[in-house]
């Protein structure tokens, strides 16, 4: 009988054959008995999108359905295109809808796609919803979008709390950061242009909010990750989806500060911070850093070098981020030996150690 793989255990718990601690407690005695807790052979940052083209084929369906829907009943996130008191009615029948679907595909068929689908239909009714709260109250729009974020954000809380579909963790933490931004509207703050949400250096309280919102979904996003190190479970994809969102935020908002300084020394302070990013993403074992980083190492290399120079300075770095993917667990094992104890290290993704020898 050929060995059971990690796939297969999570073919298991998608089928329901299988609790996810119970998944990853036979992984960690698996690795236990070999001897091997700390080496990963093989294993790559889980994500999935769709199990099968079925799946789009439903979520095509899904989204016809919500089109129909939005058609006959007038459907605006503003809630207010057939009153406030339909907007609310039909935002109800909406998310309970949707709720039912997802019951089906999210619970009992465990589908990817179409519970991403259904997860955005539902922060879209959510939003119908407290878009006719707010009409309802008589609001002005920043208190009203104010209001619609908090409402939402509420909303998909207790939507994940049911259905666990680790996308509307992205979700949520888009609503809490548009809910950020209104309360700050509130008071008076109007960013100028989309930089003002970046640059640190700007007049505003937008610049210092998105990092600030990004460090939070980055705590999160890691206490996800440490609680299910071995990535079997819904919390390992949870944390994905937050570090895609908190990545941008911080990598953006620091090195579009230091990158728009354009001194030589905020120049090579941008190329540390990026350094620094990798570094960390190769620790943790999450490539979003990394990827938010390479834009700016581009832009900073055609600013600087003139000609076919910078061509060729693209052309390297292409090369060695082509190297890193193909070398990424052997890189992060010597990272990660080298480093000493620190906090929290044994609860980080296994690395790949030596082989003992028996």
């Amino acid at each position: 009988m050929s060995d059971i793989t990690r796939d297969d255990l999570r073919a298991a718990v998608g089928a329901g054959m299988m609790t996810e601690a119970q998944a990853a407690s036979l992984i960690t005695l698996s690795e236990e008995r070999e001897g091997v807790r700390a080496r990963r052979s093989g294993l790559d940052e889980p994500f999935e999108l769709f199990k099968g083209f079925n799946e789009i084929f439903i979520v095509v369906g899904l989204t016809i359905l919500f089109l129909g829907w939005s058609g006959i009943t007038g459907f605006s996130i503003l809630g207010v295109t057939r009153g406030w008191v339909l907007g609310i009615v039909f935002s109800l029948v909406g998310m309970a809808s949707v709720g039912l679907l997802a019951r089906y595909f999210t619970l009992t068929r465990r589908m990817i796609a179409p519970s991403i689908a259904l997860a955005i239909m539902f922060a879209l009714s959510a939003m119908q919803f407290g878009g006719s709260v707010g009409a309802a109250l008589n609001l002005p729009l920043p208190s009203a979008t104010a209001l619609n974020g908090i409402i939402v954000t509420a909303l998909l809380c207790g939507f994940y709390a049911v259905f666990r579909v680790p996308f509307t963790m992205a979700l949520i933490a888009l609503s809490v950061v548009v809910t950020t931004f209104a309360a700050f509207t509130i008071g008076g703050a109007i960013p100028n242009e989309w930089r003002d949400f970046f640059l640190l250096s700007s007049d505003g309280p937008f610049a210092f909010a998105t990092i600030g919102l990004g460090l939070i979904g980055l705590a999160v996003a890691l206490s996800f990750d440490m609680s299910d190190p071995h990535r079997v479970t819904r919390r390992s994809s949870s944390g994905f989806w937050l570090h895609v969102i908190a990545a941008p935020a911080i990598v953006n908002t620091v090195a579009l500060t230091l990158f728009q300084n354009g001194t030589p020394t905020a120049k090579l302070m941008l190329v540390a911070f990026v350094a620094l990013m990798a570094l960390f993403a190769i620790i943790i074992d999450r490539r979003s850093f990394l990827v938010s980083g390479v834009g700016y190492v581009v832009a900073l290399s055609i600013s600087v070098v003139e000609g076919e120079g910078a061509f060729l300075v693209i052309l390297f770095l292409g090369l060695g981020l082509v190297l890193l993917g193909a070398q990424w667990e052997m890189l992060r094992g010597a990272i990660m030996r080298a480093l000493p104890a620190f906090p929290g290290k044994s609860r980080l993704p296994p690395w790949a150690a030596k082989e003992s020898t028996s």
